[in-house]
Protein backbone atom coordinates (compact mmCIF):
# COMPACT_ATOMS: atom_id res chain seq x y z
CA UNK A 1 0.00 0.00 0.00
CA UNK A 2 1.30 3.52 -1.34
CA UNK A 3 1.79 6.32 1.74
CA UNK A 4 0.28 9.19 0.08
CA UNK A 5 2.46 12.35 1.04
CA UNK A 6 1.00 15.53 1.79
CA UNK A 7 2.16 18.47 -0.38
CA UNK A 8 3.86 20.55 1.72
CA UNK A 9 2.45 23.94 2.29
CA UNK A 10 4.78 26.79 1.19
CA UNK A 11 4.33 30.04 3.32
CA UNK A 12 5.12 33.31 1.69
CA UNK A 13 6.87 35.59 3.90
CA UNK A 14 6.76 39.53 3.50
CA UNK A 15 10.09 41.30 3.72
CA UNK A 16 8.73 42.70 7.26
CA UNK A 17 7.03 39.64 8.61
CA UNK A 18 10.17 37.48 8.03
CA UNK A 19 12.06 38.76 10.74
CA UNK A 20 10.81 41.16 13.93
CA UNK A 21 11.77 44.74 13.41
CA UNK A 22 14.57 45.79 15.68
CA UNK A 23 14.10 47.71 19.03
CA UNK A 24 16.02 51.06 19.26
CA UNK A 25 18.45 50.90 21.87
CA UNK A 26 19.43 52.33 24.65
CA UNK A 27 22.49 52.01 26.81
CA UNK A 28 22.06 51.86 30.28
CA UNK A 29 25.64 52.18 32.04
CA UNK A 30 25.51 51.22 35.63
CA UNK A 31 27.97 50.03 38.62
CA UNK A 32 28.27 46.10 38.25
CA UNK A 33 26.62 45.97 41.96
CA UNK A 34 23.66 48.78 41.14
CA UNK A 35 20.13 48.25 42.67
CA UNK A 36 19.07 51.07 40.61
CA UNK A 37 19.60 48.82 37.31
CA UNK A 38 16.20 46.83 37.59
CA UNK A 39 13.68 50.03 37.14
CA UNK A 40 15.59 50.95 34.15
CA UNK A 41 15.44 47.56 32.96
CA UNK A 42 11.47 48.26 33.10
CA UNK A 43 11.53 51.64 31.67
CA UNK A 44 13.47 50.51 28.63
CA UNK A 45 10.95 47.53 27.97
CA UNK A 46 7.76 49.01 29.06
CA UNK A 47 8.67 52.00 26.13
CA UNK A 48 9.38 49.66 23.46
CA UNK A 49 12.96 50.15 23.98
CA UNK A 50 16.46 47.10 23.60
CA UNK A 51 18.28 47.87 26.90
CA UNK A 52 21.77 47.34 26.57
CA UNK A 53 23.71 47.30 29.93
CA UNK A 54 27.48 48.28 30.17
CA UNK A 55 29.53 48.18 33.01
CA UNK A 56 32.67 46.29 34.40
CA UNK A 57 30.74 42.96 36.11
CA UNK A 58 31.43 40.63 33.43
CA UNK A 59 30.89 37.82 35.64
CA UNK A 60 27.48 39.18 37.14
CA UNK A 61 24.76 36.95 38.18
CA UNK A 62 22.23 39.42 36.50
CA UNK A 63 21.68 38.37 32.92
CA UNK A 64 21.23 41.81 31.48
CA UNK A 65 24.86 42.57 32.82
CA UNK A 66 26.82 39.47 32.07
CA UNK A 67 25.68 39.63 28.76
CA UNK A 68 25.71 43.28 27.92
CA UNK A 69 28.79 45.06 27.14
CA UNK A 70 31.72 45.12 29.81
CA UNK A 71 34.19 47.79 29.51
CA UNK A 72 36.91 49.30 32.26
CA UNK A 73 36.36 53.04 33.63
CA UNK A 74 39.01 54.13 35.57
CA UNK A 75 38.17 57.70 33.70
CA UNK A 76 35.25 59.06 31.94
CA UNK A 77 37.24 59.58 28.83
CA UNK A 78 39.04 56.71 28.25
CA UNK A 79 35.61 54.19 29.25
CA UNK A 80 33.48 56.24 26.66
CA UNK A 81 36.29 55.71 24.17
CA UNK A 82 36.14 52.09 25.00
CA UNK A 83 32.42 51.78 25.19
CA UNK A 84 31.80 53.30 21.60
CA UNK A 85 34.39 51.11 19.96
CA UNK A 86 32.23 48.13 21.56
CA UNK A 87 29.59 49.04 19.79
CA UNK A 88 31.18 48.79 16.77
CA UNK A 89 28.98 51.15 14.99
CA UNK A 90 25.24 49.78 16.21
CA UNK A 91 22.66 52.49 16.56
CA UNK A 92 22.11 53.67 19.68
CA UNK A 93 18.86 55.96 20.58
CA UNK A 94 20.15 57.16 24.10
CA UNK A 95 22.60 57.11 26.83
CA UNK A 96 21.23 57.11 30.74
CA UNK A 97 23.93 56.50 33.54
CA UNK A 98 22.16 54.93 36.05
CA UNK A 99 23.88 55.60 39.22
CA UNK A 100 26.15 58.75 40.58
CA UNK A 101 29.70 57.25 39.36
CA UNK A 102 28.06 56.92 35.53
CA UNK A 103 27.31 59.88 34.93
CA UNK A 104 30.33 61.58 33.48
CA UNK A 105 31.22 58.51 31.02
CA UNK A 106 27.30 58.61 29.55
CA UNK A 107 27.46 62.11 29.09
CA UNK A 108 30.85 61.37 27.02
CA UNK A 109 29.60 58.48 25.38
CA UNK A 110 26.22 60.39 24.27
CA UNK A 111 28.15 63.73 23.31
CA UNK A 112 29.69 60.92 21.09
CA UNK A 113 27.28 59.31 19.67
CA UNK A 114 25.77 62.73 18.81
CA UNK A 115 22.91 62.53 21.43
CA UNK A 116 20.81 64.23 23.79
CA UNK A 117 23.20 64.72 26.13
CA UNK A 118 24.79 66.99 29.27
CA UNK A 119 28.04 68.38 28.72
CA UNK A 120 30.71 66.22 30.08
CA UNK A 121 32.44 69.27 31.94
CA UNK A 122 28.91 69.88 33.45
CA UNK A 123 28.48 66.23 33.65
CA UNK A 124 31.54 66.55 36.42
CA UNK A 125 30.69 69.62 38.02
CA UNK A 126 27.74 67.67 38.99
CA UNK A 127 29.66 65.46 41.27
CA UNK A 128 32.73 67.11 42.40
CA UNK A 129 31.82 69.23 44.94
CA UNK A 130 34.80 71.53 45.41
CA UNK A 131 34.50 72.50 41.74
CA UNK A 132 30.37 73.06 41.73
CA UNK A 133 31.18 75.29 45.03
CA UNK A 134 34.10 76.98 43.40
CA UNK A 135 31.11 77.39 40.22
CA UNK A 136 27.95 78.35 41.79
CA UNK A 137 30.43 81.06 44.26
CA UNK A 138 31.75 82.82 40.90
CA UNK A 139 27.77 83.04 39.54
CA UNK A 140 26.81 84.57 42.43
CA UNK A 141 24.73 82.22 43.66
CA UNK A 142 24.77 82.28 47.83
CA UNK A 143 26.86 79.00 48.92
CA UNK A 144 28.70 78.80 52.17
CA UNK A 145 31.86 80.00 53.09
CA UNK A 146 33.91 76.44 52.06
CA UNK A 147 37.87 75.27 51.65
CA UNK A 148 39.44 72.48 50.14
CA UNK A 149 41.43 70.70 52.43
CA UNK A 150 44.70 68.77 51.85
CA UNK A 151 44.91 64.94 54.20
CA UNK A 152 48.53 65.03 53.06
CA UNK A 153 48.98 68.43 54.48
CA UNK A 154 49.10 69.07 58.44
CA UNK A 155 45.69 69.61 59.12
CA UNK A 156 45.55 72.21 62.30
CA UNK A 157 46.84 74.95 60.35
CA UNK A 158 44.07 74.33 57.68
CA UNK A 159 41.24 74.09 59.94
CA UNK A 160 42.50 77.12 62.22
CA UNK A 161 40.34 79.54 60.85
CA UNK A 162 37.48 77.93 59.69
CA UNK A 163 34.19 79.08 60.24
CA UNK A 164 32.58 77.08 63.19
CA UNK A 165 30.11 75.26 63.27
CA UNK A 166 31.81 73.74 60.25
CA UNK A 167 30.88 70.31 57.76
CA UNK A 168 33.80 68.23 56.55
CA UNK A 169 32.99 66.23 53.26
CA UNK A 170 34.47 63.81 50.66
CA UNK A 171 34.34 65.86 47.60
CA UNK A 172 32.09 63.20 45.62
CA UNK A 173 30.31 60.42 47.66
CA UNK A 174 26.66 60.54 47.93
CA UNK A 175 24.10 59.60 50.57
CA UNK A 176 25.78 61.76 53.37
CA UNK A 177 28.60 59.26 53.47
CA UNK A 178 31.08 60.50 55.34
CA UNK A 179 29.74 64.00 56.20
CA UNK A 180 30.40 65.25 59.82
CA UNK A 181 29.65 68.38 61.70
CA UNK A 182 32.63 70.10 63.52
CA UNK A 183 32.12 72.82 66.13
CA UNK A 184 35.67 73.80 67.27
CA UNK A 185 39.01 73.10 65.10
CA UNK A 186 39.68 69.92 67.63
CA UNK A 187 36.31 68.20 66.45
CA UNK A 188 37.31 69.57 62.89
CA UNK A 189 40.89 67.21 62.89
CA UNK A 190 39.24 64.48 64.25
CA UNK A 191 36.50 64.03 61.90
CA UNK A 192 39.19 65.24 59.14
CA UNK A 193 40.90 61.86 59.93
CA UNK A 194 37.91 59.72 60.50
CA UNK A 195 37.16 60.41 56.62
CA UNK A 196 40.05 60.28 55.54
CA UNK A 197 40.54 57.11 57.17
CA UNK A 198 37.03 55.61 55.00
CA UNK A 199 38.13 57.34 52.05
CA UNK A 200 41.56 55.18 51.96
CA UNK A 201 39.58 51.92 52.04
CA UNK A 202 37.65 53.09 49.01
CA UNK A 203 38.86 51.61 45.61
CA UNK A 204 36.04 53.01 43.50
CA UNK A 205 37.69 56.88 44.32
CA UNK A 206 40.40 58.07 42.13
CA UNK A 207 43.20 59.67 44.14
CA UNK A 208 42.55 63.22 44.04
CA UNK A 209 38.95 62.59 46.12
CA UNK A 210 40.61 60.18 48.22
CA UNK A 211 43.42 63.19 49.21
CA UNK A 212 41.19 65.90 49.87
CA UNK A 213 38.11 67.01 51.52
CA UNK A 214 35.71 70.03 51.46
CA UNK A 215 35.52 72.05 54.79
CA UNK A 216 32.33 75.10 54.27
CA UNK A 217 30.21 76.78 57.24
CA UNK A 218 27.39 75.26 58.54
CA UNK A 219 24.11 76.57 57.36
CA UNK A 220 21.05 76.10 59.63
CA UNK A 221 17.73 75.39 58.56
CA UNK A 222 15.72 73.36 57.05
CA UNK A 223 16.14 71.24 54.19
CA UNK A 224 14.39 70.51 51.16
CA UNK A 225 15.14 68.53 47.86
CA UNK A 226 13.92 68.70 44.65
CA UNK A 227 13.69 66.56 41.76
CA UNK A 228 13.73 67.76 38.30
CA UNK A 229 13.82 67.21 34.60
CA UNK A 230 16.12 69.59 32.75
CA UNK A 231 14.59 69.94 28.68
CA UNK A 232 16.88 72.07 26.51
CA UNK A 233 18.44 73.94 29.82
CA UNK A 234 14.85 74.53 30.74
CA UNK A 235 13.93 72.74 34.30
CA UNK A 236 10.44 71.08 34.76
CA UNK A 237 10.15 70.60 38.80
CA UNK A 238 8.53 67.17 39.50
CA UNK A 239 8.01 66.96 43.09
CA UNK A 240 9.70 69.25 45.86
CA UNK A 241 9.90 66.60 49.12
CA UNK A 242 10.41 68.41 52.90
CA UNK A 243 12.44 66.97 55.30
CA UNK A 244 10.64 67.15 58.34
CA UNK A 245 13.48 66.21 60.85
CA UNK A 246 16.03 68.53 61.35
CA UNK A 247 19.52 67.72 60.27
CA UNK A 248 21.81 69.46 62.66
CA UNK A 249 24.29 67.33 62.70
CA UNK A 250 26.82 65.58 64.00
CA UNK A 251 25.53 63.29 61.34
CA UNK A 252 23.22 64.18 58.64
CA UNK A 253 21.12 61.04 58.00
CA UNK A 254 18.42 61.35 55.93
CA UNK A 255 14.77 59.85 56.52
CA UNK A 256 11.76 61.25 55.72
CA UNK A 257 10.71 62.98 52.81
CA UNK A 258 7.27 64.52 52.42
CA UNK A 259 5.96 65.68 49.24
CA UNK A 260 4.06 68.54 48.35
CA UNK A 261 6.13 70.52 50.18
CA UNK A 262 4.11 72.32 53.11
CA UNK A 263 6.77 75.49 52.90
CA UNK A 264 5.11 78.72 51.82
CA UNK A 265 4.95 79.38 48.27
CA UNK A 266 7.88 81.87 47.84
CA UNK A 267 9.75 79.82 49.36
CA UNK A 268 9.12 76.81 46.98
CA UNK A 269 9.52 79.30 44.06
CA UNK A 270 13.35 80.73 45.16
CA UNK A 271 13.93 76.99 45.41
CA UNK A 272 13.49 76.42 41.98
CA UNK A 273 15.14 79.39 40.71
CA UNK A 274 18.04 78.67 42.67
CA UNK A 275 17.94 75.28 41.14
CA UNK A 276 17.75 76.81 37.85
CA UNK A 277 20.02 78.84 38.33
CA UNK A 278 23.04 76.07 39.65
CA UNK A 279 22.17 74.18 36.13
CA UNK A 280 22.86 76.77 33.98
CA UNK A 281 26.00 77.78 36.31
CA UNK A 282 27.15 74.20 35.99
CA UNK A 283 26.04 73.97 32.14
CA UNK A 284 23.30 71.07 32.87
CA UNK A 285 20.87 70.97 30.32
CA UNK A 286 19.11 67.86 29.95
CA UNK A 287 17.56 65.23 31.89
CA UNK A 288 16.80 64.36 35.73
CA UNK A 289 18.28 66.61 38.39
CA UNK A 290 18.81 66.05 42.17
CA UNK A 291 19.02 69.07 44.48
CA UNK A 292 19.66 69.21 48.28
CA UNK A 293 18.92 72.81 49.58
CA UNK A 294 18.55 75.17 53.44
CA UNK A 295 16.19 77.46 53.40
CA UNK A 296 18.20 80.19 55.07
CA UNK A 297 17.98 83.54 55.91
CA UNK A 298 15.16 84.09 53.51
CA UNK A 299 17.17 82.63 50.77
CA UNK A 300 17.81 78.80 49.25
CA UNK A 301 21.12 77.64 49.70
CA UNK A 302 22.53 74.99 47.29
CA UNK A 303 23.85 72.03 49.43
CA UNK A 304 24.02 69.61 45.79
CA UNK A 305 22.62 69.76 42.36
CA UNK A 306 23.20 66.19 40.78
CA UNK A 307 22.57 64.97 37.28
CA UNK A 308 21.04 61.94 38.61
CA UNK A 309 17.53 61.18 39.68
CA UNK A 310 16.93 60.33 43.83
CA UNK A 311 19.09 57.83 45.08
CA UNK A 312 17.51 54.29 47.17
CA UNK A 313 13.80 53.26 46.17
CA UNK A 314 12.96 56.88 46.47
CA UNK A 315 11.95 57.50 43.03
CA UNK A 316 8.61 55.04 43.39
CA UNK A 317 7.06 58.05 45.08
CA UNK A 318 7.17 59.80 41.93
CA UNK A 319 4.90 56.51 40.66
CA UNK A 320 2.19 57.49 43.36
CA UNK A 321 -0.78 59.30 41.48
CA UNK A 322 0.78 59.91 38.20
CA UNK A 323 1.43 56.26 36.87
CA UNK A 324 4.50 57.19 35.48
CA UNK A 325 8.11 56.36 36.99
CA UNK A 326 10.66 58.41 37.23
CA UNK A 327 13.25 56.13 35.34
CA UNK A 328 10.50 56.45 32.48
CA UNK A 329 10.62 60.22 32.32
CA UNK A 330 14.74 59.18 32.42
CA UNK A 331 14.83 56.88 29.61
CA UNK A 332 12.49 58.77 27.73
CA UNK A 333 14.30 62.14 27.53
CA UNK A 334 17.34 60.42 27.25
CA UNK A 335 15.82 58.98 23.22
CA UNK A 336 14.60 62.53 23.10
CA UNK A 337 10.84 61.72 23.61
CA UNK A 338 8.57 63.76 26.10
CA UNK A 339 6.37 61.64 28.09
CA UNK A 340 2.87 63.62 29.65
CA UNK A 341 3.29 63.50 33.41
CA UNK A 342 -0.16 63.50 34.70
CA UNK A 343 -0.78 65.52 37.93
CA UNK A 344 -0.36 63.68 41.03
CA UNK A 345 -3.37 63.05 43.82
CA UNK A 346 -2.86 63.47 47.21
CA UNK A 347 0.26 63.47 49.13
CA UNK A 348 3.14 60.88 49.41
CA UNK A 349 6.29 60.30 51.45
CA UNK A 350 9.27 57.45 52.56
CA UNK A 351 10.78 56.97 55.22
CA UNK A 352 14.56 55.96 54.88
CA UNK A 353 14.58 53.47 57.70
CA UNK A 354 17.89 54.28 59.64
CA UNK A 355 20.48 52.64 61.24
CA UNK A 356 20.56 53.35 64.69
CA UNK A 357 23.48 51.49 65.66
CA UNK A 358 26.42 48.71 63.98
CA UNK A 359 25.84 45.02 64.63
CA UNK A 360 25.02 41.80 62.95
CA UNK A 361 21.60 42.28 62.16
CA UNK A 362 19.50 38.86 63.23
CA UNK A 363 15.45 40.26 62.74
CA UNK A 364 13.52 43.37 62.28
CA UNK A 365 10.19 42.48 64.62
CA UNK A 366 6.61 44.55 64.38
CA UNK A 367 6.86 44.50 60.56
CA UNK A 368 3.25 43.26 60.46
CA UNK A 369 1.74 46.04 62.70
CA UNK A 370 3.47 48.44 60.42
CA UNK A 371 2.20 47.59 57.86
CA UNK A 372 -1.02 47.51 59.16
CA UNK A 373 -1.02 51.61 59.35
CA UNK A 374 -3.17 53.47 57.73
CA UNK A 375 -2.50 55.07 54.55
CA UNK A 376 1.04 52.95 54.96
CA UNK A 377 1.64 51.85 50.77
CA UNK A 378 4.53 49.45 50.92
CA UNK A 379 7.36 48.21 53.97
CA UNK A 380 10.80 46.69 52.36
CA UNK A 381 13.17 45.06 54.42
CA UNK A 382 16.18 45.44 52.16
CA UNK A 383 19.07 44.01 53.99
CA UNK A 384 19.24 40.27 54.67
CA UNK A 385 19.85 38.58 58.26
CA UNK A 386 23.11 38.25 59.50
CA UNK A 387 24.41 41.73 57.21
CA UNK A 388 26.64 43.76 58.87
CA UNK A 389 25.14 47.12 59.63
CA UNK A 390 27.38 50.38 59.60
CA UNK A 391 25.85 53.25 60.79
CA UNK A 392 26.79 56.94 59.30
CA UNK A 393 28.94 58.54 58.48
CA UNK A 394 30.99 55.55 57.10
CA UNK A 395 27.63 53.52 55.95
CA UNK A 396 26.43 53.54 52.69
CA UNK A 397 22.86 52.03 52.92
CA UNK A 398 19.87 51.89 54.67
CA UNK A 399 17.87 49.30 56.37
CA UNK A 400 14.73 49.37 54.11
CA UNK A 401 12.01 51.84 52.78
CA UNK A 402 8.58 52.86 53.95
CA UNK A 403 6.04 54.03 51.43
CA UNK A 404 2.56 56.35 52.35
CA UNK A 405 -0.19 57.99 50.76
CA UNK A 406 -2.67 59.77 51.67
CA UNK A 407 -4.47 62.89 51.16
CA UNK A 408 -2.37 65.30 52.60
CA UNK A 409 1.28 65.88 53.90
CA UNK A 410 0.62 65.53 57.48
CA UNK A 411 -1.47 62.23 57.27
CA UNK A 412 1.87 60.81 55.24
CA UNK A 413 4.35 62.15 58.48
CA UNK A 414 2.19 60.84 60.85
CA UNK A 415 1.44 57.14 59.19
CA UNK A 416 5.62 56.93 58.37
CA UNK A 417 6.18 57.84 62.07
CA UNK A 418 3.81 55.37 63.95
CA UNK A 419 4.82 52.50 61.46
CA UNK A 420 8.57 53.15 62.39
CA UNK A 421 7.34 53.03 65.84
CA UNK A 422 6.66 49.36 65.57
CA UNK A 423 9.77 48.43 64.70
CA UNK A 424 12.20 47.00 66.50
CA UNK A 425 15.64 46.21 65.20
CA UNK A 426 17.46 43.19 66.81
CA UNK A 427 21.17 42.55 66.30
CA UNK A 428 24.39 41.11 67.90
CA UNK A 429 27.57 42.39 68.40
CA UNK A 430 30.44 41.97 65.59
CA UNK A 431 33.95 41.31 67.31
CA UNK A 432 36.78 41.35 64.83
CA UNK A 433 39.91 39.36 65.04
CA UNK A 434 43.51 40.26 64.26
CA UNK A 435 44.84 36.76 62.59
CA UNK A 436 48.61 37.36 60.99
CA UNK A 437 48.02 40.43 60.10
CA UNK A 438 44.17 40.12 59.21
CA UNK A 439 41.05 41.26 60.34
CA UNK A 440 38.83 38.22 60.66
CA UNK A 441 34.96 38.86 61.71
CA UNK A 442 33.14 36.76 63.83
CA UNK A 443 29.47 37.12 64.64
CA UNK A 444 28.01 36.39 68.05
Amino acid sequence: MRRLRRPRRRLRLSASSERAPARPAVLLIAPASSYRLAPYLQAANGLGLEPIVVSEGEHSLVGAVSSGIHVRMEDARSGAERIVQALGGRPIAGVVGTDDATVPVAAQVAGQLGLVHNPPGAALLSRRKDLARARLQAAGIPVPRHRRLDLHAPLNVQVRDLPYPSVVKPLSLSGSRGVIRADDPTQMQAACARVGTMLRGDDALGAEERRYLLAEAFVPGPEVALEGMLRGGRLQVLALFDKPDPLDGPYFEETYYVTPSRHPAADQERVAQRVQQACAAYGLREGPVHAELRLHAGDAWIMEVAARTIGGQCARLLGFGTGRTLEDLVVSRAVGRDLPLPDGDGAAGVLMIPIARAGSLRRVEGVLAARGVRYIEDLEISVREGYELVPLPEGSSYLGFIFARARAPEQVEAALRQAHSHLNIVTAPVFRLEKRGESVKRKE
